[in-house]
């Protein structure tokens, strides 16, 4: 596996969101690079049980890099909870929601990120907005990443919501921090060679790549597929 904390390459890397053992194998056989242990029946980042991360992680053996979700967490508290309920998971990455408010608070950051530390990464919602000051936040606090999703599946897209200017300035902020980028939020594969040009690490995909286009259905691995190859047609592109 490589290692998922290198620069970033010529072109984003790919983040499959999966809900069991099954879809984890088929997505690290297929290509991705990030295998994603996420339930989609519990909203945009719904938490899946430890044992079943723990069957996610086992299927993928170390053929991509893999992270779990911890959450939407309502306040403080709430937030070191998710995280700490998997801290002792061995995913590479754990992604939690960070409500606005909690983005001003150091203290409140700093404490979360210190209960799983070099791992964490946060997920903005679009719908919530996005400041300049956020990756810099981040990066003081001690999280390793930064990651915009949507929270509303409700056929938007990531760019149905944000402009091409903030989503460029996010990760522009996150490379300046040193923080891994990614983008995601109903994503298509038809959506990839326009947010390669904000530079994220990961672009993440769950409903774009599932039979019928939805999330709560099944991986298609013929999808995944093409999401590969269109990644690295950009990568043979920009090495030319």
């Amino acid at each position: 596996m490589s290692n998922p904390s290198l620069p970033s390459p010529a072109a984003p890397r790919l983040l499959v969101s999966v809900r069991d053992a099954d879809e984890a194998g088929l997505a690290a056989g297929a290509g991705a690079d990030l295998v994603d242990a996420k339930d989609p029946d519990r909203g945009a980042l719904g938490a899946l049980p430890e044992a079943r991360i723990a069957a996610i992680l086992a299927a993928v053996k170390g053929r991509a890099a893999t992270s779990a979700v911890a959450g939407e967490p309502a306040g403080a508290a709430d937030l070191a909870r998710c995280v700490s309920a998997l801290s002792g998971t061995s995913a590479d990455f754990l992604k939690v929601a960070v409500p606005p408010d909690l983005r001003r608070s150091p203290a409140a950051l700093a404490a979360v990120a210190g209960a799983a530390p070099g791992r964490l990464i946060a997920v903005l919602f679009a719908e919530e907005g996005v400041a300049p000051g956020d990756p810099a936040a981040f990066a003081a606090a001690g999280f390793v990443g930064a990651m915009i999703d949507t929270a509303s599946k409700d056929g938007r897209r990531l760019t149905d919501i944000l402009a091409p200017a903030t989503l460029s300035a996010f990760c522009a902020g996150c490379r300046a921090q040193g923080l891994l980028a990614g983008l995601a939020g109903s994503l298509r594969i038809e959506d990839i060679a326009g947010l390669a040009v904000h530079r994220p690490d990961y672009l993440g995909f769950r409903g774009g790549l599932c039979r019928g286009g939805d999330r709560r259905g099944a991986l298609d691995a013929a999808r995944i597929g093409d999401a590969v190859a269109a990644l690295r047609a950009l990568g043979r592109r920009d090495a030319a």
